[in-house]
């Protein structure tokens, strides 16, 4: 087998979109090690910017909001035909949904060295519906088959997602790492002074789900406004039609009629929104990895709100960077964004804090160096001048 067939990633994530704006570091990770580097994913938007990159595109015609058996059937059969043809050295697999049905599809290929990076349990992990249910189930009994078999790495963001994966897979234990988020450009995303106040500006960026606790947010602040501060809520984001738990679009044009209340859509941009905002907000109900949102805002010096849940707390360390509150306790959440925007040398203590925690061990850099720390590991288990020979099964 030749070099470049020796040394070819293939990434598989479920969007474009998302591979863009979240998987970059860890692409160029990849391609600065020599990999030939390749993307399978559903294309939309960004499929050239990819391209652009150097990296080769493959569309595929699965559908993240898809999640019946006949719809997984069918992805699990064309990414595993995907992998015969192409016969990668190391597939890397992104969320949930592509470790799970790209696991499988690796295992009928013959592709042994199999990275799975679960980014949080989402909808999974937080919701009570039967479905979720019916999902986390599944995952634990697949999970030591699929995910955590000799070759493999699991990534997570943070350790309470480790721990749940190790008393799973106790054996597996050193095979499952910890890379705290997708990074941050430190260059882009850089402290900038908040705006004159008042008014202050509190600000979420990211999908319109449910469980981003969006509805407790927006109560919240509406209370402080009853107290007779000028507290603004800029939303930046938009509706997420492939995900289960979507907020329709009727609420969030009701909310934006509220007091204060702005819903911008997408927004190309991020930097510009925490630029204009003063405070960062998520209202998380669970299920977090770690927000790249909330490394993005710490990154611009700009203190927290959030829920003290798993995943957030790595960024978001209370007292340090910033407030966190007992999810969806609304009084809470109230209570620590009037006191915040009460209090400027506050907000700019905990601003820097939280700058400083980014530089630290958030930064794409960072991110690129663990990345390429987990392929070195499989490059070595492949034994003398990196050979390995892939047998697709029947």
């Amino acid at each position: 087998m030749n070099v470049e067939a020796r040394r070819k990633l293939i990434f598989l994530v479920t969007e474009d979109w998302y591979f863009w704006s979240h998987r970059l570091p860890m692409a160029r990770a990849a391609r600065d090690l020599g990999f030939e580097v390749a993307v399978a994913t559903r294309v939309t938007a960004h499929g050239e910017r990819i391209r652009a990159q150097g990296f080769t595109l493959h569309p595929l015609r699965w559908r993240r909001g898809r999640i019946d058996p006949l719809a997984g059937i069918a992805a699990i059969w064309e990414i595993r035909r995907l992998y015969r043809r192409e016969r990668p050295f190391i597939v890397h697999h992104v969320s949930l949904k592509p470790s799970l049905l790209g696991g499988i599809a690796a295992r009928l290929a013959g592709v042994t060295r199999v990275i799975s990076m679960v980014t949080g349990t989402g909808y999974m992990g937080s919701s009570a519906r039967w479905s979720a249910r019916l999902m986390a189930a599944t995952a634990r009994r697949v999970w030591p088959l699929i995910l955590l078999r000799a070759g493999s790495r699991v990534i997570v963001q943070n350790n309470e997602d480790r721990d749940a994966l190790v008393a799973i897979a106790p054996a597996a234990a050193s095979r499952i790492v910890v890379i705290p988020g997708s990074g941050v450009d430190l260059a882009r995303f850089r402290p900038v002074l908040e705006p004159p106040a008042p008014p202050v500006t509190i600000a979420y960026a990211g999908r319109m789900i449910a469980i981003k606790g969006i509805a407790t947010l927006v109560e919240a602040q509406q209370r402080v406004r009853a107290r007779g501060i000028d507290l603004r809520f800029v939303l930046a984001g938009d509706i997420d039609v492939e995900n289960p738990i979507a907020l329709p679009r009727a609420t969030l044009e009701a909310w934006a009629k509220l007091p204060g209340v702005r819903w911008l859509g997408r927004v190309e941009d991020v930097a510009a929104v925490w630029a204009q905002s003063h405070i960062a907000v998520l209202g998380s109900l669970g299920g977090e990895g770690v927000p790249k949102s909330l490394i993005e805002a710490a990154a611009m010096a700009r203190p927290i709100v959030a829920s003290d849940v798993p995943g957030i707390r790595i960024i978001a360390r209370d007292g340090i960077n910033a407030v966190l509150a007992p999810s969806g306790d609304v009084a809470a959440f109230a209570e620590a964004l009037a006191t915040l925007a009460a209090d400027p040398a506050r907000r700019a203590r905990l601003g820097a804090a939280g700058r400083r925690l980014v530089e630290e061990g958030f930064s794409d850099r960072s991110v690129e160096e663990a990345t390429a720390s987990v392929y070195r590991e499989l490059l070595a288990e492949s034994g003398p001048g990196n050979s390995v020979s892939i047998r697709p099964v029947a």
